[in-house]
């Protein structure tokens, strides 16, 4: 009788692992989300989203993980390769993130999911070049891996009452921005603090005068690895010319490459700087926490390109064990009630009732990055290109910070970096 007994159980376990028969299909469903948003518009939208999604569906369990952006950028393959992965993940896009794990067949293409919920209508075309990637990994073109909920630009945060005390107008050139550098500088007033310590704050605020000699042409051949570019040509050239300057004239933060991004911005809410250059995801936050000051924002002027795109990306995994279920949260997100809770928190949203929007300060806000967009002004950012440019960019800029490495020394590493990828990938 017991031999019987083992017998059957031997067969039970042989059937289930013939036929992959999932013993706790009973169990309540789980949708596991991560994100690592924090204190934004982006992150209220989407906790209002996840609490009505959760009354949508009693029977789903929704368990929301937060992680911290170096932390997905880190692991994110290793998580992505693994039945230990989300049903839906927010990730970096560009070629040396999205693209890479689209290509090493990570994700789950969602043309067809796009077309169904109405996607494609609602993601405009500049806006889908990053949710985009074919075959090697380049973003563009190919099929939909990644849906953005939202847009996202650099731009410069300012303190009204610094520029008040100095008689100083929002400039309209280049130049005139330095000139108010200069004036905060003789008057012993450092002008702006970076992030440095993280990096990639960096990285932007050299790209941004990169861009003062960039045509579409050069975008796209530097961002798409289309025609070689020259990396000593005029355009990372002046940019370094001109960080170098920035570093030089005491215009950041001597001790910037010390100094954590949200340090950097709490300083900047307190009042300890004239301004900060980082991107639109922070205003919301600047929204709340400045309360003892007017501020403003501009884009750099003088340009008609400006560091910017859709925002990151919702991703489901190849190995997602509810794929159902995460399109019907990425859905969610995209419908215009959530759209406009971003929106009216500093959010830009891409489907918001924009005629609910009642702040100037955002509309302002929606107004600039509309104009950016009309005219064919996102340059997208300098880390994408290829696998490691963050870490020879960010790093690389601080050590031009510190002096340990000189301009040549910068291009030259940017080149090799960008060259050993884009020649093995030919």
């Amino acid at each position: 009788m017991k031999k019987a007994i083992v017998f059957r159980f031997i067969c039970l376990l042989a059937l289930i692992a013939a036929f992959g028969l999932n013993i706790t299909a009973a169990q309540p469903k789980e949708l596991l989300i991560w994100h690592y948003e924090r204190d934004n518009a982006m992150d209220l939208a989407w906790q209002v989203a996840m609490e009505d999604f959760a009354k949508m569906y009693p029977d789903v369990k929704i368990k929301f993980e937060r992680k911290v952006f170096e932390q997905i950028q880190e692991t994110a393959r290793m998580i992505l390769n693994s039945r230990a992965c989300p049903d839906v993940m927010y990730i970096n896009k560009g070629n040396s993130t999205c693209g890479i794990y689209a290509k090493d067949g990570l994700l789950t293409p969602l043309d067809d999911v796009a077309v169904k919920y109405g996607w494609d209508k609602i993601l405009k075309p500049s806006i889908q070049t990053t949710c985009r990637y074919d075959e090697k990994g380049i973003m563009g073109s190919g099929k939909l891996y990644g849906v953005t909920n939202y847009g996202e630009f650099v731009l410069v945060y300012y303190n009204k009452a610094w520029f008040d005390k100095f008689n100083l107008k929002v400039p309209t050139s280049l130049e005139e921005f330095e000139r108010i550098c200069q004036v905060f500088v003789d008057n012993n007033v450092t002008p702006m603090v970076i992030g440095g310590a993280d990096r990639w704050p960096q990285t932007q605020n050299w790209y941004e005068f990169a861009l003062y000699k960039a045509d579409r042409k050069f975008i796209t051949d530097f961002q798409l690895l289309q025609d070689d570019i020259d990396f000593k040509g005029p355009e990372f050239s002046f940019a370094t010319d001109k960080f170098l300057s920035f570093v030089n004239k005491g215009y950041f933060d001597r001790n910037s490459n010390g100094i954590k991004y949200d340090d950097a911005n709490n300083a900047f809410y307190q009042g300890e700087y004239p301004m900060i250059l980082t991107g639109s995801w922070l205003f919301g936050a600047v929204m709340e926490q400045v309360k003892t000051f007017d501020w403003g924002v501009f884009i750099l002027p003088g340009k008609k390109y400006n560091t910017g795109s859709g925002g990151n990306l919702w991703v489901v995994p190849k190995n997602a064990r509810n794929k159902e279920l995460a399109y019907e949260f990425i859905n969610l997100t995209l419908q215009p009630k959530y759209q406009t809770i971003m929106a009216e928190a500093g959010g830009i949203p891409v489907n918001a009732d924009l005629d609910q929007i009642k702040d100037p300060k955002v509309q302002a806000l929606n107004a600039l990055f509309a104009e950016i967009v009309e005219n064919d002004g996102l340059a997208f950012y300098p880390d994408w290109p290829v696998p490691g440019f963050m870490d020879a960019l960010g790093g690389g800029l601080q050590n031009l910070f510190t002096g340990r490495m000189n301009k040549n020394q910068f291009l030259n590493s940017l080149s090799n970096t960008y060259y050993d990828y884009k020649n093995m990938i030919k």
